[in-house]
């Protein structure tokens, strides 16, 4: 049961040796020796293969840039509207962070409740998984409805899609605390709350960044979502404007910029899982 959990469920691995192992999937990069060199050089190369091979397939077969742009019209377009991006990414960051740290700190609630009130879990676990299995963006009309056009209602979006992410995972987490450490720390007469915020935390807090990470992916793509289907400002309202004026170069511009938001979100969360659960190694 250990071995197929540990399939499953991503780990943050404490450094080894010399320089430590950052990997994803089984992919590692071990930072200081001369393998990591060849192999961060490997994929430079191989991005510079396919950026250039798909910038010369796309010239030479002449397709048009309303059809699929260039990759060096992508970047122009990027630096060229950058000005007038920027407000648009900072909109949509702040609806992010602020909808994600008012879901994840109710779900680190509700998971810590639930786990230690069994009744409290059998009338919430309904709702939660109403939560989880209903698209939020269907719900992003009736919130303008109520709150207008303005970021309330993605605020709220976004709340509630990364909310049950982490309380799932921090729940979870909690479940899989050692039980005889529990027992050890009650013989020393620790109490219920020394035992949640000393043991149960600290030993859950691999799975409690594993929900965090989920739910802050989450939270961007109901953002995204969120302000496709209404506002007037945030990256998703742009990639509809371009959309609709068949501007590719600056569609395919404001992808890139989501991208590079996603692979940060990761890389952020796994810079954290190695500094606060490398323990788990």
């Amino acid at each position: 049961m250990d071995k197929v959990l540990g399939d499953k469920i991503p780990e943050f691995n404490k450094k080894q040796g010399g320089g430590g192992n950052v990997g994803l999937s089984g992919a590692s990069f071990s930072l200081g020796d001369h393998r990591s060199k060849f192999e961060i050089l490997v994929i430079i190369l191989v991005a510079v293969v396919i950026i250039g091979g798909t910038e010369l397939a796309l010239l030479v077969m002449k397709v048009p840039q309303y059809v699929l742009p260039r990759p060096s019209l992508i970047v122009t377009a990027l630096f060229t509207e950058w000005n007038f991006l920027w407000p648009h990414i900072l909109i949509t960051l702040y609806e992010l962070l602020v909808g994600f740290t008012i879901g994840a700190s109710i779900g680190f609630v509700l998971a810590a409740v639930i786990t230690q009130f069994p009744f409290v879990e059998k009338i919430v676990t309904p709702y939660i998984l109403l939560l989880v299995t209903t698209p939020m963006l269907a719900l992003v009309p009736l919130l303008i409805l109520r709150f207008g056009f303005g970021s309330e209602p993605r605020i709220i979006a976004v709340a509630l899609a990364s909310g049950p992410m982490v309380m799932i995972n921090s729940a979870t987490g909690f479940r899989r605390v050692d039980l005889a450490k529990i027992a050890l720390a009650r013989s020393f007469g620790a109490s219920t709350l020394q035992i949640f915020t000393k043991i149960r935390i600290p030993m859950a807090m691999p799975m409690i960044i594993v929900g965090l990470m989920v739910g802050s992916i989450f939270g961007l793509l109901t953002t995204i979502g969120a302000e496709m289907v209404g506002g007037a400002e945030g990256l998703g309202n742009r990639l509809t404007y371009y959309s609709a004026l068949i501007r590719m170069p600056q569609f395919f511009a404001i992808i890139l910029i989501l991208a590079v938001m996603g692979i940060s979100i990761y890389v952020f969360f796994f810079w954290l899982g190695k500094k606060w659960a490398s323990w788990e190694a």
